[in-house]
């Protein structure tokens, strides 16, 4: 019997949790870390033993860490702040950054520990002229991409990058695009979309374009990082590119739901995003596991 558990952050999240159920389906030990009071927590599998606790709270992560004496750990840190505003945000700055260092901390201190997988985003990897696909990049500059979600993920994979080839760190990370599929228990930003275009609550689209994934894909692309990933390299999982006007025609045809009439300019649409996220972040935060 394999004496190895794996250590998911972002467990009650979208990804955090397929790739918690795809673990318990195939016998392996699984410790979820979710914020407390997580709504979404009764969604992790009942087979995962849970901790409660926060990425900046360093306290609750070596609870986290803490396992049996012979147990080796894998860790696949999830856990991330997803927003579309462009925006600098400190909290996400906080969560995403910050939060990343905390978990290569404490898994150069905990021995026991013997990889991590960290979930990046294509969109730390900087945009090229339209046409040209992205590929793999050795290194990350938060001034070389566009948003402060983009720029929190750029500082945080190279944190990590330094942390493999400076302390001897042994990590590999993934860099998911857009994320789809079911059991999207808390209804993140693509899934609420398909629902609004389904539900002809979506009058007008954006004229742009965008990748999305599976995410049992995704999630089976990060396990497979765990399994086989080697130390310092970078894996993009992604898909073909898709027009909004296509994808929103693709759920016509499958659903039966109206057209969307018309298409807004990205540079339209960005600007109105930025405002309604302004208004909205002044009274919360929300709080989603990775992707792109």
């Amino acid at each position: 019997m394999s004496n190895t558990m794996y250590l998911v952050t972002g467990a009650a999240g979208f990804l955090g949790g397929t790739i918690c159920r795809q673990l318990v389906d195939r016998g392996e030990k699984v410790r979820a870390f979710v914020l407390p009071n997580d709504k979404a927590m009764k969604f992790v599998p009942k087979e995962a033993e849970i901790v409660e606790g926060d990425l900046c709270d360093m306290e609750s992560l070596r609870r986290f860490f803490t396992v049996p004496e012979g147990t080796e750990t894998i860790v696949l840190h999830i856990a991330s702040i997803v927003t579309v505003s462009p925006e600098y945000n400190q909290k996400v700055m906080d969560v995403n950054v910050g939060g990343t260092k905390n978990i290569i901390e404490l898994c150069l201190e905990h021995k026991e520990c013997k990889k991590l997988v960290y979930c990046s985003s294509t969109g730390a990897i900087p945009e090229l002229p339209k046409g040209q696909k992205i590929k793999e990049v050795d290194h990350f500059d938060a001034d070389k991409v566009v948003g402060c979600y983009s720029q929190s993920k750029a500082l945080a994979t190279q944190a990590v990058l330094d942390a493999v080839k400076e302390k001897g760190l042994h990590a590999c990370i993934v860099h998911p695009s857009g994320i789809l599929g079911p059991e999207d228990f808390a209804v993140g930003e693509t899934t609420g979309t398909v629902i609004q275009i389904i539900n002809g609550e979506m009058p007008m689209g954006i004229d742009g374009s965008f990748n999305l994934c599976d995410v049992r894909d995704l999630a089976q692309g990060t396990i497979l990082a765990a399994d086989k990933g080697k130390d310092g390299s970078c894996y993009i999982l992604g898909n073909k590119e898709v027009s909004f006007k296509k994808f929103s025609e693709l759920l016509m045809v499958e659903s039966g739901c109206k057209p969307i009439k018309a298409f807004l300019p990205l540079g339209v649409a960005n600007f109105i995003v930025g405002v309604l996220e302004k208004q909205l972040y002044s009274k919360r935060i929300r709080l989603f596991c990775c992707i792109s």
